[in-house]
C-alpha cells in the first residue's frame, strides 16, 4: 500500500465514513429530517471549532490594532528587507499571528469536502447509490432502518444543485460575516485597501458562484455556518460595538489625516499677548531682558 492509498484510506474511514453515518443518525433523531440534521451538524462543528473562531476573532482585532504602527514603519522604511524584520519584531512585541486569521478557514475545508461527499451518498436514490451508502453504514439496527432519506427541506431540493435564491443567501450572509470582521477606519495604505475590498466582495462572490456547483445540503451547510457566525462575531464583539449602520453603510469610515490637530479654542487676546511675550523673554539674553524691563518700567511711570 503506498502513500496515497493509505492517506486515501484514512480520509474515508477517517472522516468521511463517520461524517455519513452521523448525518444519518441527526437525521433520524430529528424525525427524518435532513435539512434539521445539517443545521445542527452546522451548530455542533461550530461549537467544536470555536476555540478557533475565537482565536481568529483575537487575530482579526489585534491585526487592526498594529496597523497604524505597520504604516508607520512601510513609511519610515525604503528598504523591503528592513522593512520585513522591523514588521516581524512588532508582530512579535505585540503578540500578534498574522496566520492565526486563517486557520480556522483550513480547519473547514476537510469538513466541507467531507460533507459534499457524505451527501452524494445519503440523498442518492437509484439502487447503486443505496447499495454504497448501505456499504458505508455502520452495523447498526437504528441507522439502516433511517434509510432513504427525505431530501426536501423548506422547498430545496438537498441532493440537487442549488437554486439561484440559494447562491444569493450564501453571498449575502458570507459578507455580512466579512463586513463585521472589517476594521472600523478606512487604513491610509493603498494595498491594505485592496486586500479589505478583496476579502470583502471576492469571497462571498466567489462561494456564491461554487453554489449554482454544488448540492443544496452543502449551499444550506454555507449558510447556516455563516448565520452562526455572524451571531458569535456580535456577541464576542459586543453588541454596544456594533454598529450595523456602519456595516451596512457599503463604505468604512475614513481615518483622520495624519498630522491634523483639533482647532485648539480661542482665549484672551491679551493672555496670548503675554505668553508670546514671556516666550520672546526666554528666548533672550539677560541684559537684554534688564533693558526691556526698565523700559516697560519707564513706560508706567508716565501712564501714571
Amino acid at each position: 500500500m503506498d502513500l496515497f492509498e493509505i492517506i486515501g484510506w484514512l480520509w474515508t474511514n477517517g472522516l468521511v465514513i463517520p461524517t455519513t453515518n452521523f448525518l444519518v443518525l441527526l437525521s433520524a433523531v430529528f424525525f427524518g429530517n435532513f435539512g434539521l440534521a445539517i443545521i445542527v451538524f452546522t451548530l455542533i462543528t461550530r461549537g467544536v471549532t470555536w476555540p478557533l473562531t475565537r482565536s481568529q476573532l483575537k487575530a482579526t482585532r489585534s491585526m487592526q490594532a498594529v496597523q497604524p504602527r505597520i504604516q508607520e514603519i512601510q513609511k519610515k522604511y525604503s528598504d523591503p528587507k528592513r522593512r520585513s524584520e522591523e514588521t516581524m519584531k512588532l508582530y512579535r512585541e505585540s503578540g500578534v499571528n498574522p496566520l492565526g486569521c486563517i486557520w480556522p478557514m483550513l480547519v473547514q475545508f476537510p469538513i466541507w469536502i467531507a460533507l459534499f461527499q457524505s451527501i452524494r451518498f445519503t440523498l442518492g436514490f437509484t439502487p447503486e447509490n443505496l447499495l454504497d451508502l448501505s456499504q458505508r453504514l455502520y452495523p447498526w439496527s437504528f441507522l439502516r432502518t433511517s434509510v432513504p432519506l427525505d431530501n426536501q427541506f423548506l422547498g430545496l431540493e438537498l441532493g440537487a444543485n442549488s437554486p439561484i435564491f440559494m447562491a444569493f443567501l450564501v453571498g449575502a450572509t458570507m459578507w455580512l460575516q466579512q463586513r463585521m470582521m472589517m476594521p472600523t477606519n478606512r487604513p491610509t495604505d493603498p494595498q491594505q485597501q485592496q486586500m479589505n475590498s478583496m476579502m470583502l466582495w471576492m469571497m462571498p462572490l466567489m462561494f456564491a458562484f461554487f453554489t449554482l456547483q454544488f448540492p443544496g445540503g452543502l449551499a444550506l451547510y454555507w449558510v447556516a455556518t455563516s448565520v452562526v457566525s455572524i451571531i458569535l462575531q456580535y456577541f464576542y464583539i459586543g453588541p454596544k460595538q456594533v454598529s450595523w449602520r456602519r456595516i451596512f453603510s457599503f463604505s468604512p469610515a475614513s481615518a483622520p489625516a495624519p498630522g491634523v490637530k483639533e482647532a485648539q479654542p480661542a482665549g484672551n487676546p491679551s493672555e496670548e499677548s503675554s505668553e508670546t511675550e514671556d516666550e520672546e523673554q526666554e528666548a533672550e539674553s539677560p541684559s537684554d531682558a534688564r533693558r526691556r524691563r526698565r523700559r516697560r518700567r519707564r513706560g508706567r511711570r508716565r501712564r501714571h
